[in-house]
């Protein structure tokens, strides 16, 4: 190439975009070759976390942040010039270049977007984790609630979710997923702040994760399991193993509504094959016992089998109501 070629070179911009959820200075092999051979690499934010591993790995960074005229400027002479940027990138420099080169006034750089870092699978977690922090920290009345206190939240957001699962509406089923979990994070949070024995969102998730794979030996372990009964006795029997009950009665939450208490009670019978007869007194109460157990012997949730009936009463009611 001649000098007269070269000095109409157009050159190259790339920018370059990294996660804020991804510890800083894990980039990607290619972003760390890019920022090796670049002529130039350019950053707008002085506080933006990359930059002191990037100038530890002796790459100078230079805080700039040029005009989509003055950028083109630096690519003269077939130059390379790195942007670095956030995950979102660099809008009005972006939007600046499109400008340019629907102008048709010059020759514009190749333009190349490559991300150096990327968001795992869970990664805005984390993001709620960090709200959740400020929100307890600052605001008056997520700052005062209490375990006890957001109890029946936890019960409502249970029964929202039911519900957008028995509507089928997708949109809402998403937002009732995300009520529930904020539940969680909550009431995680809140406990970082025991004096007696605290624990925080990692430990909630670190204990599901290792009961998870303990009864799931078909999945993480040498048993096999080629049908949902298998895979339901590897469970039953790990989870007895795990908490050596001394009834098959313990551990089921009496608090829970009337019909899945009831139909619980008979599964945990019928699985563990005791016999054990319905009590003979009379009344509605022993009735819906017996229902239930009937129901739970069928396959059915009588719980909620009433419920899609009262949802076909109340649509008779408003029919009727006109």
């Amino acid at each position: 190439m001649n000098a007269t070629s070269a000095e109409q070179a157009p050159g190259r911009i790339i920018l370059l975009t990294t996660s804020h959820r991804v510890a800083p200075g894990l980039l990607s092999w290619p972003a760390w070759q890019t920022l090796h051979g670049a002529d130039q690499v350019l950053c707008a934010d002085d506080a933006h976390p990359q930059l002191p591993y990037l100038r530890e790995a002796g790459i100078p960074v230079e805080e700039a942040s040029p005009t989509a005229d003055e950028l083109v400027d630096l690519c003269a002479g077939g130059r390379t010039v790195v942007v670095v940027a956030t995950g979102e990138g660099v809008p009005a420099l972006t939007d600046g270049l499109a400008r340019l080169a629907g102008s048709g006034r010059l020759r514009m750089p190749d333009l190349e977007l490559l991300p150096a870092s990327y968001d795992l699978p869970g990664a805005r977690l984390l993001d709620l984790v960090q709200v959740m922090d400020r929100i307890r920290a600052e605001c008056p009345w997520s700052s005062q609630q209490t375990h006890e206190g957001l109890a029946k939240y936890a019960i409502e957001e249970a029964y929202e979710l039911v519900e957008a699962i028995e509507d089928g509406d997708a949109d809402e089923l998403r937002e009732e997923l995300g009520d529930v979990l904020l539940q969680v994070v909550f009431h995680a949070r809140i406990a970082e702040e025991d004096t007696d024995s605290p624990y925080s969102i990692d430990d909630v998730a670190g204990g599901i994760v290792a009961k998870l794979i303990h009864r799931h030996p078909h999945v993480f372990g040498d048993e096999t399991a080629t049908t949902p009964e298998e895979v339901k006795e590897h469970w039953l029997r790990t989870k007895a193993a795990e908490k050596r009950r001394k009834s098959v009665t313990d551990g089921v939450p009496l608090g829970q509504p009337g019909l899945a208490l009831a139909a619980k009670l008979a599964s945990r019978v019928r699985t563990a094959g005791l016999e054990v007869p319905l009590p003979k007194a009379e009344g509605i109460g022993y009735e819906l016992l017996a229902l239930a157990s009937r129901a739970e012997a069928a396959g059915v949730d009588p719980e909620a089998a009433l419920r899609a009936a009262a949802r076909a009463y109340r649509d008779a009611i408003r029919e009727v109501e006109g």
